[in-house]
């Protein structure tokens, strides 16, 4: 498919704007926005067979997987949703039908979330990749949420379950006997998490709402990301390995590897939750602000005077060793942002 031709399946799948602050779209040289206040944004890319394999992923859940991750961004600020701009590397290789079924993928999650995708770019490659650039809007600066605002005898949280998609990447490369003794309908549950994450972008608003003092998204796992945020904000996270949500599955599939299933939740990564900081006194809002959106808070743990963060097993033993996803090491799992 030529580069005109897929843009303009793009403008027809994803139809005229339907948000009244896009006053120009797909068609003219750049997008026109009515601006808010104060613009939110960001970019993730994701790259074939760096973050993705096509023997893994089917085009849908690769476009899905591209927008979720670059809106989950956006979440973690606090930030309400507006524009996205895709710019796509299509290589020649691959089918017309393969390019539709990935802008289903963008549209469909973008047309759920009220996302207006505004723009992009189309170009020729050896390699699929895609670029998502996200637009966020807020009336006042104050209202976002940053990393650098967790402070000395706050609580942590992090919404939903955690392990999903590391033990769904363990699934994918396990052929040992017997197999793990899972159902169908779990197997189907963690591979979904790791391919088609939910970007939690009503509860970062309602996070943001309730007092949230600090907050990131988890992309890189609990282990790494809970570093930066304390390091931002110059403190120290205590954090109860024991008390980490396990989503079905993890436990089993973790036992089949040999691990401990709680440290494969701290370290996996790509589970796109939000991990956040709270004053004791706003705990109560934040649990039936979360409760009336549906999303289950759990509380890991506590922030203190010091540097970094320190894990601590059911034992009591600290757990100095765990680590994330860090950009610019060799590790055996796939790049993430």
């Amino acid at each position: 498919m030529r580069e005109r031709q897929l843009i303009e399946l793009i403008a027809r799948r994803c139809g005229p704007p339907r948000d009244r602050r896009v006053l120009r779209g797909i068609g003219d040289d750049a997008a026109v926005v009515a601006a808010k206040p104060v613009c939110v944004i960001s970019t993730d890319s994701l790259v074939e067979d760096v973050h993705f394999t096509l023997s893994h992923y089917t085009p849908a859940e690769i476009g899905h997987k591209a927008l979720a991750t670059a809106l989950s961004d956006l979440a973690a600020m606090g930030a309400e949703v507006g524009e996205a701009y895709l710019a796509l590397a299509l290589p020649g290789r691959l089918r017309e039908e393969f390019s539709r079924e990935l802008i289903d993928g963008v549209v469909d999650l973008a047309e759920n979330h009220g996302v207006t995708i505004a723009g992009g770019d189309v170009v020729d490659s050896s390699a699929l990749a895609l670029t998502v650039t996200v637009v966020g809007w807020a009336e006042n600066p104050e209202r976002l949420v940053y990393r650098d605002g967790a402070r000395q005898g706050q609580r942590v949280g992090v919404t939903g379950t955690l392990g999903a998609a590391g033990a769904a990447l363990l699934l994918e490369s396990y052929d040992h006997e017997p197999p793990i003794p899972l159902a169908a309908d779990q197997r189907r549950a963690l591979e979904q998490r790791l391919k088609r994450p939910r970007p939690r972008l009503r509860e970062g608003l309602l996070l943001a709402e309730s007092g949230a003092s600090a907050m990131i998204d988890l992309s890189d796992g609990l282990a790494s990301d809970a570093r930066q945020l304390a390091q931002r904000s110059g403190v120290r996270l205590h954090i109860d390995l024991a008390a980490l949500p396990l989503a079905a599955g993890v436990r089993e599939v973790a036992a089949a590897r040999g691990l401990a299933a709680e440290e494969l939740a701290a370290t996996a990564g790509e589970d796109y939750e939000l991990l956040f900081t709270v004053d004791d006194r706003r705990v109560a809002e934040v649990e039936q602000a979360l409760a009336a959106a549906d999303c289950p808070v759990t509380w890991v743990g506590a922030v203190e005077v010091g540097t970094g963060v320190v894990f601590f097993d059911a034992s009591g033993h600290c757990r100095c060793d765990l680590h994330g996803f860090e950009h610019g090491r060799v590790a055996a799992k796939p790049e993430r942002d």
